[in-house]
């Protein structure tokens, strides 16, 4: 199966994340690295360039975009996602966030626990949209969609 090995955002025109959504980027950024699946499929039976990819991910006029190199700096593909699809779970995943994060300083851990739970449902339901989204262009499995899901988010809303 093919993987990331390097990802890189292009995150310049975003606003500077807040300490949390820096924390949140970095460890789904090397969680991704260290363990990951993506693949393209063969399309219109077409030779499609193998992996290990590197990952460039933007938001370009409203679109997700990813930019898919191999591992010589080769172009691999690219592909435009909507956002429209991502736009309400990710707003829930950052309300679900901002409550998990006053939550630890101030909430006992039975109540911690109970948000923490909301917020992987939400964080899984944004991975299934992305898979949904990804059909066709890019095969990943649910905890590569996952960690993706966080760095779109990161774009999404620019911390």
């Amino acid at each position: 199966m093919s993987k990331i090995i390097q990802i890189e955002i292009d995150d310049r025109n975003l606003p500077p994340p807040t300490p949390e959504i820096d924390q949140e980027r970095k460890v789904a950024m090397y969680d991704l690295l260290e363990d990951n699946s993506f693949s393209m499929p063969l399309r219109d039976d077409r030779d499609v360039p193998r992996g290990p990819y590197i990952l460039g991910l933007s938001i370009k006029e409203r679109r997700l975009v990813f930019d898919l190199k191999q591992e010589n700096g080769d172009p691999a593909g690219e592909f435009h996602l909507s956002l429209g699809p991502f736009r309400q779970v990710v707003k829930d995943y950052f309300q679900i966030c901002a409550s998990y994060f006053d939550a630890v300083k101030t909430l006992p851990p039975s109540q911690i626990e109970t948000i923490d739970m909301a917020r992987r449902g939400i964080h899984n339901e944004g991975a299934r949209v992305l898979q949904e989204r990804l059909e066709g262009k890019a095969d990943v499995d649910i905890d590569t969609a996952r960690r993706l899901f966080t760095l779109i988010c990161v774009l999404h809303f620019g911390g």
